[in-house]
């Protein structure tokens, strides 16, 4: 599988784990910053960016998977990791297996599945209705407007994805965790990332103010200083 992939930098290894429609390239501030220390690696996951498309529809397991094989294959053994929204997720059920990584800083982690409200039943009745009659109609006006854009087979994966809840993975997690979130962020709120540190035992957590879903980038000077204190705090 063709994989697309930045290295930078001597050291340490480090991997950055990008977020779901969003590729290697989003981590830029932090790469710039932590190739200096680090030996830095970050690539695209199959089926984003420049790397191969997913030959099925593939689960956070698969992704984990994946990535696990990947790391063993490059050489790189027990490194430090940064990841955001859908690459914690794939850090999470990583880290649940054991030693793979070492310390882990989770930017606006993925993978608490919110409580269901009436409003969101109402709506999956609405949508299996619309679609038993004017299908084309609900392909294009229901689910988020991230969902609309995927292929049918990536949308298989979105759905295998956002509907696993990770706090059983999250409980296994023995590794040092820093969670960060900005304070503006509705994709995944300062209280999933509470909820994550209650799961994982000895995790610390911090917010950032005035951010939002993408905290290392609205302020990648606060988020690079805190996971570098972080991942030198031994």
């Amino acid at each position: 599988m063709e994989v697309s992939v930045l290295r930078r930098g001597r050291g340490r290894d480090l991997v950055f784990l990008h977020g779901y429609l969003a590729t290697k390239e989003s981590f830029f501030p932090q790469i710039e910053y932590f190739s200096d220390f680090y030996r830095v690696t970050a690539f695209d996951f199959p089926g984003f960016g420049k790397s191969a498309p997913i030959p099925a529809a593939w689960s956070v397991g698969d992704y984990a998977d994946w990535t696990e094989d990947f790391l063993k294959k490059e050489g790189i053994s027990f490194p430090l990791v940064i990841a955001h929204s859908f690459g914690g997720r794939v850090a999470v059920k990583c880290l649940a297996r054991g030693n793979l990584f070492d310390r882990a800083v989770l930017c606006g982690c993925a993978g608490i599945r919110p409580r269901r409200t009436i409003g969101y039943y109402a709506q999956v009745y609405a949508y299996k209705f619309v679609r038993k009659i004017a299908p084309m109609y609900a392909k294009t006006h229901f689910g988020s407007e991230e969902y609309r854009t995927l292929s049918p087979l990536m949308r298989e994966s979105y759905k295998k994805i956002v509907n696993e809840d990770l706090r059983g993975d999250a409980e296994k997690i023995s590794r040092p965790v820093l969670f960060i979130n900005g304070e503006n962020d509705t994709a995944t709120p300062p209280s999933s990332a509470k909820i994550y540190q209650n799961c994982v035992k000895g995790s610390k957590r911090l917010v950032l103010r005035g951010c939002g879903h993408f905290c290392h980038l609205d302020d990648p000077l606060a988020f690079d200083l805190a996971a570098e204190e972080f991942f030198n705090d031994v």
